[in-house]
């Protein structure tokens, strides 16, 4: 019997992508109900969303809230972490002094 087949990677790489085409059809067919349920579902509860631009404003005007709250984020990020990094220096300073001294 001749096998060589199985050494050739473009066998594999069919074969994998045939095994994950097959288990997305059978997860499509006996939860696609669900599925389809959960989409249209999210999609009614996005319509209800207040997303942070105003559609009335033109260019980055429109943003601003968007913008603002990025900002906001990322400079507390960046506040904690210095807070973290600092804390964590002092406490292994202060706690290597301690054992030092035994």
């Amino acid at each position: 019997m001749n096998l060589d087949f199985l050494h050739n990677p473009r066998f594999w790489d069919i074969f994998v992508l045939s095994l994950f085409a097959a288990i997305a059809v059978w997860i499509w067919l006996s939860q696609g109900a669900k599925i389809s349920r959960f989409v249209s579902e999210t999609g009614a509860e996005l319509k209800k969303c207040s997303w942070p631009w105003n559609p009335a404003e033109r260019g980055a005007k429109k943003y601003k809230e968007l913008i603002d709250s990025t900002l906001v984020v990322a400079i507390s990020s960046l506040l904690l972490a210095g807070f973290v990094t600092s804390s964590d220096f002092l406490l292994v300073k202060v706690i290597g002094a301690i054992t030092r001294l035994r």
